[in-house]
């Protein structure tokens, strides 16, 4: 695209490669990815992420375990009660910007582009909204 930019990329290594490929493996669950897209804004327990995404709390529980594990969400104990949040602002972005292609597969003006659902996706040190 950029190829006057300047920008030299260098080869990924194996095991880097690997954890890539681990990301992509994690996105590629309908529910696993219902419950990130959940997370994108804000934080919330199993039991409400079970509620979010239409499933039994054990199952989103499992799932969380393995996103939990692929560094893509993380837990925050509160009392008896923990919640999860995205890991950080990288995963936020794939989220997002996956989400937000898939609405240019569709007919018409994706949502995001006529302001529905509008999520602010931080960019630096400030929020913008895509």
């Amino acid at each position: 695209m950029n190829a006057d930019n300047g920008v030299i990329r260098t080869p990924l290594e194996e095991d880097q490669v690997g954890l890539v490929v681990e990301v992509f493996r994690m996105l590629a669950d309908p529910t696993r990815v219902r419950i990130l897209w959940a997370l994108v804004d804000r934080e919330l327990s199993v039991n409400d992420l079970a509620g979010e995404v239409g499933k039994p709390a054990p199952s989103v529980s499992q799932h969380l375990a393995k996103l939990r594990m692929a560094r893509l969400v993380r837990p925050r104990r509160a009392g008896t009660t923990i919640y999860y949040s995205l890991e950080n602002v990288h995963i936020l972005r794939l989220v997002v910007d996956a989400v937000h292609n898939a609405e240019h597969a569709g007919p018409g003006v994706p949502a995001h582009h006529r302001g529905a659902d509008l999520r602010a996706v931080p960019v630096g040190d400030r929020e913008v909204a895509e």
